[in-house]
């Protein structure tokens, strides 16, 4: 196994998640500080928009409006002119807040959600994942997942790999000609390793933020890890390869509990890494 270091990219974020590398900036939801940023690899930082339902997972459209979903009240908006406009409402569907989210090349956006309210302490649910079409339908697609997280696609728009947090594993559908998901099996047992975001490179495998420990992991299909790397009294969030050659890892990290969440103190940072393999485009 190589083993990598970090060094800090930005910091001075409440929490960060839902990285995307998008035309030579990094895009990323400050869930709990309610905003939508882009970065570029100087550094600079720049407000999109404020997200009053917390923002979470990001993607775009075929033709490039921005997809982001609002956890709170349970919606998909799409960024239009500068104003959010609802894409699709969520709320007769998802149990709780919906969080992660991936965008195939067709605009059919996959949505998770949490199914219980980690915050309150509620006991353990298994959930819901959600399709919303490019024409703003919305349906079930798959069921009985353990904290969907951080779903990526492959190149050829026929896998949809999603980590079930508190399953400890990733797994994998067979994404059907209508959208659907089918053929579900697991592309990695973890261990002890609880995987939140994740993120794809171009030979297929999977780089993870093992939230429960201190580093992020590059897994294959069969769960053999090859690479890891470390981040220092933290815990890492989630993750995506972007930069000029595809090939910088970003990845979000955290210093506090999950009840000190929303909080609003600035505990949130990006970190990177120089890596082998560039990404794949996804998330």
């Amino acid at each position: 196994m190589k083993e990598l270091s970090t060094t800090v990219f930005a910091d001075d974020f409440v929490f960060l998640e839902g990285p995307r590398w998008r035309d030579d900036k990094l895009w990323l939801s400050d869930m709990h500080g309610h905003t939508v940023y882009t970065l570029t690899m100087d550094g600079q930082r720049t407000k999109v928009i404020d997200v009053p339902g917390k923002p979470s997972g990001l993607g775009f459209l075929p033709d490039g409006t921005p997809l982001i979903v609002s956890m709170h009240d349970r919606k998909l908006m799409k960024l239009v002119d500068g104003k959010l406009e609802l894409h699709a409402d969520l709320s007769t569907l998802c149990p709780y807040e919906i969080n992660d989210m991936v965008v195939d090349k067709k605009g059919n956006a996959y949505v998770g959600n949490i199914g219980f309210d980690i915050f309150k302490k509620e006991k353990f649910q298994p959930t819901n994942f959600v399709l919303v079409t490019p024409d703003c339908e919305a349906r079930e697609v798959a069921s009985d997942l353990h904290v969907p997280n951080g779903p990526v696609i492959t190149p050829d728009g026929k896998t949809l790999i999603v980590a079930e947090s508190w399953a400890n594993r990733l797994t994998a559908f067979t994404i059907d000609e209508d959208g659907s998901l089918s053929d579900r099996r697991v592309f990695a047992d973890l261990d002890d390793a609880a995987p939140d975001g994740i993120c794809l490179d171009a030979e297929g495998a999977v780089w993870l933020a093992a939230f429960n420990q201190n580093h992020f992991i590059r897994v294959l299909e069969g769960g053999e890890i090859t690479h890891r790397v470390e981040v220092v009294k933290r815990s890492p969030v989630a993750c995506t390869l972007g930069g000029p050659d595809g090939c910088t890892l970003f990845g979000l990290t955290y210093q506090g509990s999950i009840q000190d969440m929303g909080k609003g103190k600035a505990a949130s940072r990006i970190e990177i890494a120089h890596v082998d393999v560039p990404g794949s485009g996804s998330p």
